[in-house]
């Protein structure tokens, strides 16, 4: 009998679109843990989800079953959709079109974890622009800066 054995983690961002209202301190708990059970609905498993007022970091057990596509179509849809009924402010709500998706090895999961969770004292010192083009430049990911955060 053959069986498939897979464990791969998923460290995933994506951004407030710059013509949507930020995320209020207040809701961003609520946001990541309604996140992290949408993630949890497509076979996968959240590890840890947070961010700041504009952007979203979660790291995720990924699905033998699963697209990478699909599982972040899943968490923008629904959260954006979600959202919008918490209070009228987020009536224009939207996440930027693109995302990033980097894989994890095991031996990084609890540092990844750590990351995810120190967002907030993170982006006093680092502007998320950076903090997305450091992930491009360490995963070799050719891009052009042009589009990269353009809505």
């Amino acid at each position: 009998m053959s069986q498939s054995l897979c464990k791969i983690y998923l460290h995933v961002i994506f951004h407030v679109k710059t013509t949507s209202p930020t995320i209020e301190n207040d809701h961003l708990g609520r946001l990541h843990a309604y996140i992290g059970e949408l993630v949890n609905t497509t076979n996968c498993h959240v590890l840890c989800v947070g961010g700041t007022s504009d952007h979203v970091h979660a790291l995720v057990m990924f699905s033998k079953t699963e697209t990478v596509s699909h599982l972040i179509e899943e968490m923008k849809r629904n959260s954006s959709r979600w959202i919008k009924t918490i209070s009228p402010r987020y009536s224009d709500f939207t996440w930027q079109a693109g995302y990033g998706a980097f894989s994890v090895s095991q031996s990084q999961v609890d540092m990844v974890i750590r990351y995810i969770n120190n967002q907030a004292e993170h982006h006093k010192k680092q502007s998320f622009k950076d903090e997305y083009l450091a992930f491009l430049r360490l995963y070799k990911i050719e891009y052009d800066e042009r589009y990269v955060l353009s809505d």
